[in-house]
């Protein structure tokens, strides 16, 4: 064991939480391994010591893998080895990146990699959070210039009452999932969903949740000052104050004019342009300047000139006041074969949304090797091609910051998507962004409802979501908040230069979703609580217009969509209606084009496009799990010809006999003069015997077509 191994623990609640160092992955710059129950992660951290060439950005990377050995599994993938990242790993690593980034010194541009592994998992404590706070621990220990420690928590609320780190059984009973991440005494990031959580029982979430990361933060603490390594002095890549100089006197008096610019395009020609008078005369008095210098330097002027506008003259690039919403639009129905669809548009940022309803057994299935649902009958897909910010680049496949995007629109919406019960539909949105200038996710939220509701969709209430951005004013010593102002529904260059990107998704009754991401190293608690009262504020304006589009769902489902019809039967039936290897529904399926799916209970669910297939779906299933009845017509196909007459089978696996005398009005000498093998005739049960064989006639059902009522029998 090594000198420097040292272990904490943190009391959570009625569980533990421990972080030890210095025994696994020591040649890493830091390692922590973190445990919770039978949950265990390893988390490393590592950082060049010197900068890449050329290199004009902080290359940090997160990285999270779930390995199935965890859970005592093998892969199932051909190779037996894990392949390309989940959606739930690509997740999680954005979840650790966003907090750890703005803690790192500005111009600390030194490639560095965080690394977690999951090594076990109980299925009952999530390695998210452990990941999370694995990383703040392998940095603290580390030699990297950083300003820790961060700790997460997950808080749950049931009956009622807060849980920290609650189990997957007890998340399953809550109506909040909140991620949180602070400093000892900050906000750093929070992401989650709630079931239309009022604002105040949020805000009293928040305050709990800062409250329990207080024993984490201390152990790091503990941690560090007993096996961390002396911090690094990197020099830094800081703003040259000659360039800036320069900078200042080409653009300093023209660049508020090419930031207020009216649209979007207009801005970004105008400070290009004012981007390359300054590459001019940079390179007129110092020629080896690199571009990165350059860019560092008008990207300095531009920020100090929009922080400016907005602190000391209160006004925004497009115009508007701080607390107003950008002009609103939207329409529905907008394409004739979507089962749902919308147009929503929020100033110069716009997303088309289409809804697709589908059989259950679509549901998408995950591999949870930690626990929780293993399948989701909701799903939102979220799509940002090039044009949609006027550029060119990569189409096809999706990016991590698309799948985030998506995720956080899916989270906000599936609290009011309708149980399986009660809408028996596996449901897609689809959001193409079209246009993007700033919160296109939460254009995807409202234009997601938008479709659901266009698609029949009986949500349980309407969702909108919005953004709130954050200008602030520091001392010299970068310590102490001088002012700040708070901008609701913020446009691209409000984010890129402000300090804040807080989006609040909710119903008219409460929270359904929400994210935090900040550039600055914490936020007061009491500021977080000021931006959930100005969105919420704003949520209720943009319910009040998008219910003027589309108040309530559609009472009727497109004619593409598939429609559903239930049945019950005896669950002893269940085997006969699916048949050896699933034969016989297959069967059913493929003879109406409808899909089928049987559930334990012995429910099932028929999907239609059709009211034909609808109807000889439920015939079949009727008959083939009910009693055959004498006098009733049934419909079937000839499966063997005999001497005597014909099999007919009326249901999948069962069939009847047609005597040659009940085949055709009058005496026939062949049956197959009558009838084909594959036919599919009318016929009439006329008898069941006390063995089960079920007798036909074909002539009662023609004499009831030509209005002849005489009775069956023999000739």
């Amino acid at each position: 064991m090594s000198q420097n191994h040292k272990s904490f623990t943190a009391r959570l609640g009625d569980r533990d939480l421990h972080i030890e160092s210095g025994k696994l992955a020591k040649l890493a710059d830091g390692a922590a391994l973190v445990t919770m129950g039978e949950t265990v992660i390893i988390v490393t951290a590592v950082s060049a010591t010197k900068v890449k060439d050329g290199q004009d950005f902080f290359p940090l990377t997160v990285e999270y893998k779930e390995k199935a050995a965890a859970v005592g599994r093998i892969p199932g993938s051909y190779f037996r080895r894990e392949g390309r990242p989940t959606e739930k790993e690509i997740l999680t690593c954005r979840m650790i990146d966003r907090p750890l980034r703005p803690l790192f010194p500005k111009g600390y541009f030194y490639d560095t990699q965080v690394i977690a592994i999951l090594l076990s998992a109980d299925g009952q404590n999530d390695p998210d959070i452990l990941a999370l706070n694995g990383a703040s621990a392998a940095l603290m220990v580390s030699d990297i210039p950083w300003a820790g420690p961060i700790a997460a928590v997950r808080v749950a609320r049931v009956a009622g009452k807060f849980i920290a780190n609650p189990t997957h059984n007890e998340n399953a009973e809550s109506d909040l999932d909140l991620v949180y991440v602070g400093t000892e005494h900050e906000s750093l990031m929070i992401e989650g969903s709630a079931k239309e959580l009022p604002e105040a029982e949020f805000k009293a979430a928040l305050e709990f949740a800062q409250q329990a990361i207080q024993p984490i933060i201390k152990i790091q603490k503990e941690l560090a000052a007993s096996c961390g390594k002396k911090k690094r002095q990197a020099p830094l890549l800081l703003v040259k104050d000659e360039l800036l100089e320069i900078a200042y006197s080409v653009a300093g008096s023209r660049i508020e004019a090419a930031i207020y610019q009216p649209s979007k395009v207009d801005r970004y020609k105008a400070v290009e342009a004012l981007k390359d008078e300054v590459k001019t005369k940079v390179l007129e008095k110092f020629p080896t300047a690199t571009p990165f210098e350059i860019s560092q330097a008008f990207d300095y002027l531009q920020k100090k000139a929009f922080r400016t506008s907005i602190l000391d003259k209160n006004k925004r690039c497009d115009g508007r006041p701080a607390d107003q919403v950008r002009h609103l639009t939207g329409e529905v129905g907008i394409l004739p074969r979507s089962h749902g669809s919308s147009l929503f548009a929020r100033g110069e940022t716009q997303a088309i949304c289409l809804a697709t309803l589908g059989p259950l057994d679509e549901a998408q299935q995950i591999d949870a090797y930690t626990g929780g649902s293993e399948s989701k009958r909701f799903i939102l897909h979220y799509n940002f091609p090039p044009f949609s910010v006027g550029e060119t680049g990569r189409f096809g496949g999706q990016s991590r910051r698309e799948i985030g995007h998506g995720a956080l629109a899916e989270r906000s919406l599936e609290p009011v998507i309708p149980p399986g019960s009660e809408f028996g539909y596996a449901i897609r949105v689809s959001s193409e962004i079209m246009e993007s200038n700033g919160s296109t996710s939460m254009a995807s939220v409202c234009g997601g409802t938008l479709a659901l509701l266009d698609a029949g969709v009986p949500l349980k209430a309407p969702v909108a979501g919005i953004s709130v951005g954050l200008v602030t004013e520091f001392d010299a010593a970068g310590t102490k908040m001088l002012r700040h102002q708070m901008l609701t529904d913020i446009i691209g260059s409000e984010d890129h230069f402000g300090d804040m990107d807080f989006k609040l998704c909710g119903t008219a009754q409460g929270v359904t979703g929400f994210q935090l991401d900040l550039k600055l190293p914490g936020l007061p608690l009491a500021m977080l609580k000021d931006a959930i009262d100005r969105a919420t504020k704003a949520r209720h304006d943009i319910l009040k217009f998008m219910s003027t589009i589309l108040p309530a769902h559609r009472s009727k489902l497109s004619p593409y969509a598939p429609q559903i019809e239930m049945l019950k039967i005896p669950q002893d039936k269940i085997g006969l209606l699916i048949g050896p290897g699933g034969k016989t529904i297959k069967g059913i399926c493929a003879e109406t084009g409808a899909e089928v799916n049987v559930e334990d209970d012995g429910t099932v669910r028929i999907y239609a496009n059709t009211g034909p297939a609808m109807a000889r779906a439920k015939e079949l299933i009727s008959g083939l799990t009910g009693d055959i009845e004498v006098g009733k017509t049934y419909k079937g196909r000839v499966v063997s010809l005999k001497d005597f007459g014909a099999f007919v089978e009326i249901f999948p696996g069962r069939d009847g006999l047609v005597h040659i005398s009940e085949l055709a009005e009058g005496r026939i000498e062949r049956v197959d003069d009558a009838v084909k093998m594959g036919d599919l005739i009318e016929v009439k049960c006329i008898g069941v015997d006390d063995k089960g064989r079920v007798k036909l006639s074909r002539k009662a059902v023609l004499r009831e077509a030509s209005g002849t009522n005489g009775a069956p029998g023999r000739n």
